[in-house]
């Protein structure tokens, strides 16, 4: 999977988490074992199978537009925008760090808990093609940067003026 496949999927896939809630994400693991609820009782089995049937197609969707980055963000966010901006802010709220997503694209990798190396920056270069000189990381980080963040867009992620 290439790297602006992750970013994507990450992206929207935890928006995707954040939609559904706090229950239904924590009645995920409950619903991969969705053979053992079935002895349960009949609420509990059909609060189980409500959650494994929400669950379910958003592993296959997610797992299905990984491959394509275009279908990546339709795909996983269900058709509708995704507020990168809340997904992101709650990503590095979560590290602890100062982590500036709007201006970095190091930190938004960091954000996501992906490998920011630059190695790994320079195969998302050639994933969103990049023909400029990758010897000069800055100017690459940059151009990475606004490049992801029209990506973003036009995969139904909403975003602030100010990083588009």
């Amino acid at each position: 999977m290439s790297i602006l496949d992750r970013i994507m999927g990450s992206i929207f896939n935890r928006a995707h988490a954040s939609t559904a809630g706090a229950q239904p994400a924590g009645a995920q693991p409950a619903g991969a074992g969705a053979g053992g609820a079935s002895g349960a009782s009949p609420a509990a089995s059909s609060s189980a199978a409500s959650s494994a049937a929400s669950a379910a197609p958003a592993a296959t969707s997610s797992a299905a537009a990984q491959a394509p980055a275009a279908s990546a963000g339709a795909s996983a966010s269900g058709g509708g925008s995704v507020d990168v901006a809340a997904v992101l802010d709650k990503a590095v709220q979560s590290k602890g760090e100062k982590l500036d997503w709007k201006h970095s694209i190091v930190d938004l990798m960091k954000a996501l808990d992906l490998d920011s190396s630059l190695g790994a920056r320079k195969e998302l270069a050639s994933d969103l093609h990049y023909t400029g000189d990758t010897s000069d990381s800055a100017a690459m980080n940059m151009w990475l940067h606004k490049a992801l963040m029209q990506k973003l867009a036009e995969n139904g992620g909403k975003l602030p003026a100010d990083v588009l």
